[in-house]
């Protein structure tokens, strides 16, 4: 009897707790600093899949907008909560706001209320900075599908996400990102982000042999664009990324005498 009374003032005090906070949201729940989404359930359940979408790879103190999203379940509405081990999270819209964990913990990332499913899916965008040294960090993620009747335990279902990690790099070339003389310019590419396609323009004012070619964020070349001469003009070539994950990488505009190094990102 006396553990029946237990589990009975536990499921109250779940049910009590939850409803005061659904609304806003919970922070302190992912596998980096919790237990799980528990006023929804006490286990966590495959039957909801909770992932994180964007680069696997950053330069330092880059920021970049990424995705949580869930899909199963009830799926009329749910909610996330999203922590990082060095960098730092923040909301890109009303739909997501930051919060205070506890002492010693990052602000985290939650819903600012429950967001309605479509297609079977529902996300929310975010922005991650990444730290200013050179690390692996990782995204944490927890998310719930709920049925929306209001009673947080019954029929709900909730998840963690796999753990994403971010690899945080500086520029894999020993050269001044900005060397621009009067006679020789590289333009941004654009769009930037870009999926799949970007384009990249260059400027020469005499004729010289010039080298363009683009790495990844550890400095592996990936594609050769330009490799000649060329007289004096305004050039535009097309980078076509299809084969290539999300990241950050690196275009490199070279003469004989001069180098100049951009970097550009793909979101897939």
């Amino acid at each position: 009897m006396k553990i029946n009374l237990l589990l009975i003032a536990t499921f109250i005090s779940v049910i009590i707790f939850a409803e005061r906070n659904f609304e806003t949201g919970h922070i302190g729940l992912t596998r980096l600093n919790g237990n799980g989404c528990l006023c929804h359930g006490i286990e966590f359940t495959d039957s909801v899949h909770v992932w994180i979408e964007g680069p696997d790879s950053l330069l330092i103190s880059d920021s970049v907008e990424y995705k949580v999203l869930i899909t199963g379940g009830p799926a009329v509405a749910g909610g996330f909560n999203i922590a990082v081990r060095y960098g730092t999270i923040d909301s890109v819209d009303t739909l997501s706001h930051r919060m205070l964990f506890s002492e010693g913990f990052p602000l985290e990332l939650t819903h600012t209320m429950p967001n309605t499913f479509k297609n079977d899916t529902v996300f929310w965008s975010f922005k991650y900075t990444a730290p200013n040294s050179i690390v692996v960090d990782t995204i944490y993620s927890v998310a719930n599908s709920v049925n929306g009747d209001g009673n947080p335990i019954l029929g709900d279902k909730w998840n963690f996400g796999e753990n994403f990690p971010v690899r945080v790099i500086d520029i894999p070339v020993t050269v001044e990102d900005e060397i621009l003389p009067s006679e020789f310019q590289l333009a941004q590419n654009y769009p930037n982000p870009f999926n799949p396609g970007t384009s990249i323009e260059y400027t020469v004012s005499s004729r010289q042999y010039i080298s363009l070619k683009v790495y990844d964020i550890l400095g592996n070349e990936v594609a050769s664009l330009v490799n000649e001469e060329k007289p004096a003009g305004t050039y535009q070539v097309r980078f076509n990324g299809t084969q290539l994950s999300s990241g950050v990488y690196i275009y490199k505009l070279e003469t004989k005498d001069i180098i100049n190094v951009k970097k550009m990102l793909m979101i897939k």
